[in-house]
């Protein structure tokens, strides 16, 4: 009778730790733990199947989603999270992370506030928050979020750079210098860290330490033509241009469908004179982007170069119908008709010129103009 009461409970035992081992909740969350997300999701809709109440397996199941790239599917498991209970911080925070994730930042800054209110002391909250701000156009607001963040630590090389980016938006190139540095101490390996340090030391006119930075994020990933454009703008800057060209002949290399790097090739290849390769390159921007009216004022300063009135008259007229504003724009046209006997139009385009504000076009008028 003794051994039969021991083989049962040792039998029963066995039985609840199947039980515990089979329980597809903790299954689920091994499965989050291992980034096995659609393995986990589907544990987790098991457990909603036979418990639709269950605010845990609602939380993890919002939570795959995010990281599949389902949304809405997040936001509505996140939802009756908050339905379930109202003070449940975490839900808040993750549906707002996902309103993010879809462009509605002004409803993701409620459900962010409202996380903060709940618990104020998580650091991914207020680094949330911040990026809300951050789309909003909130600069303040997002540099004291990702302060906070730091403040509540730990400290890490996203938390630098988040912080970094916002100084440097705001012009204050020196601090963000020192935040994107902190970064670089903490992850050596991120090449975009580098570029933007680069960006920075470039603002402040530190050019040498702008193009070392460009060189080692160069070094880490070599497929960027971004990183070729700002080493380019530096080496131009330092007056460079055979190494600038190089590296503008190598973004274009990685992306010809850029119009931008385009036109900052032509306008170097201006300043060296060689008119026909600006043109040539002015052209090709145009051609990807037609609506921009500078390829157009660029193309047309290269084609008076070359004496070629007619078309940078064309083109002047083409930027000002996209821009008809820009009292630049009118001068040069002015002064192009000028070339072509035309003094009339020519006074035409001085005076618009003068009323948008060219103080070159009242001493056109008074030298041209009778």
């Amino acid at each position: 009778m003794l051994r039969s009461l021991h083989t049962a409970f040792f039998l029963l035992l066995s039985l609840c730790l199947v039980a515990q081992s089979a329980d597809p909740l903790e299954g689920a969350r091994k499965k989050f733990g291992s980034k096995d997300f659609a393995g986990a999701k589907q544990d987790l809709t098991k457990v909603l199947e036979s418990s639709p109440r269950n605010k845990e397996a609602l939380l993890l199941r919002g939570q795959c989603r995010l990281n599949l790239g389902d949304l809405y599917g997040a936001i509505t498991d996140l939802t009756q999270v908050v339905e379930l209970d109202s003070l449940h911080a975490e839900a808040y925070n993750h549906r707002g992370d996902a309103k993010i994730k879809l462009g509605d930042d002004e409803s993701a800054l409620a459900d962010l506030n409202r996380a903060i209110r709940l618990k104020p002391n998580v650091a991914d909250y207020y680094t949330n928050r911040g990026f809300a701000k951050y789309n909003l156009e909130d600069l303040q607001g997002a540099y004291f979020d990702f302060s906070k963040a730091l403040e509540l630590g730990p400290p890490d090389a996203d938390k630098y750079f988040n912080r970094g980016l916002v100084k440097a938006e705001l012009g204050e190139f020196v601090s963000a210098i020192d935040d994107y540095s902190k970064a670089i101490e903490l992850d050596k390996n991120d090449a975009a860290l580098y570029n933007y340090r680069g960006v920075a030391y470039y603002q402040t006119t530190n050019f040498d330490k702008a193009i070392a930075d460009y060189d080692q994020a160069i070094k880490l990933d070599s497929k960027d033509p971004l990183k070729y454009e700002n080493r380019a703008l530096a080496r131009t800057a330092q007056e460079d241009f055979k190494g600038a060209l190089a590296d503008y002949d190598k973004a274009i290399e990685l992306n010809a469908e850029d119009p931008e790097t385009l036109n900052l090739r032509g306008v170097l290849k201006h300043t060296q004179q060689d008119y026909d390769g600006a043109i040539a390159d002015y052209t090709k921007a145009i051609e990807l982007d037609e609506t921009n009216p500078a390829y157009y004022d660029n193309r047309a300063l290269s084609k008076t170069e070359k004496e070629d009135f007619n078309g940078a008259l064309a083109d002047y007229t083409s930027s000002i119908d996209l821009y008809p504003t820009d009292p630049e724009t009118y001068y040069q046209r002015g002064l192009v008709k000028l070339k072509l006997n035309n003094n009339y139009d020519a006074c035409l385009d001085f005076r618009k010129s003068d009323e948008l504000g060219s103080p070159e076009a009242k001493a056109a008028i008074k030298k041209h103009c009778k």
